[in-house]
């Protein structure tokens, strides 16, 4: 992995698997549950020059990242609640890189932290009640045409929380 990679990817790129056992699923939950705490605790630790500071060239700034965590998990709710009263949605993509330009996304980040909490708190409610059958549930992402089962986005987005939480790292390392 080069540099430009490790920065990019600091935990590594995210491997799906076929299918996941129930104690990986419980797993990967908890680490969605986890990761609002960790995030505000990153956060209170950055100064207003490291919020605007990139994790790497070209890349968002920590401020961006933390609007994005929030605004990225919203969708991953709402494709959870459409997979679980729908028959395999084909469910709307959203552009990040745009999301992440729009006004509100210079603001405190105390305002995206608060609702990765109150998020998070709903959404892992729901992944711990659901079932074998459930899991295995999907939606067709409109730009891939693949069909990603629940089970498969429990296992990205507790990827995702990290891997962004390694980019906050980064930033909060440089002085």
């Amino acid at each position: 992995m080069n540099n430009d990679d490790a920065l990019r990817y600091p935990i590594g790129k995210f491997t799906p698997q076929e299918s996941y056992t129930a104690e990986e699923i419980k797993l990967n939950i908890g680490r969605i549950e986890s990761l609002p705490s960790k995030i505000e605790e990153i956060a209170k630790s950055l100064s207003a020059a490291q919020l605007a500071t990139p994790y790497r060239e070209e890349g968002w700034t920590a401020l961006q990242v933390l609007h994005h965590l929030s605004d990225s998990h919203l969708n991953a709710y709402i494709r959870t609640k459409w997979t679980l009263t729908e028959e395999t949605p084909l469910i709307k993509a959203y552009n990040e890189k745009d999301w992440a330009q729009t006004p509100e996304t210079k603001f405190d980040p105390i305002i995206s932290i608060t609702l990765l909490k109150a998020l998070h708190a709903k959404w892992t409610a729901l992944l711990y009640t659901l079932g074998a059958d459930d899991l295995k549930k999907a939606f067709t992402h409109p730009e891939t045409k693949k069909q990603v089962t629940l089970e498969r986005q429990i296992a990205l987005y507790a990827w995702h929380g990290e891997h962004h939480l390694g980019h906050l790292k980064i930033v909060a390392s440089k002085k």
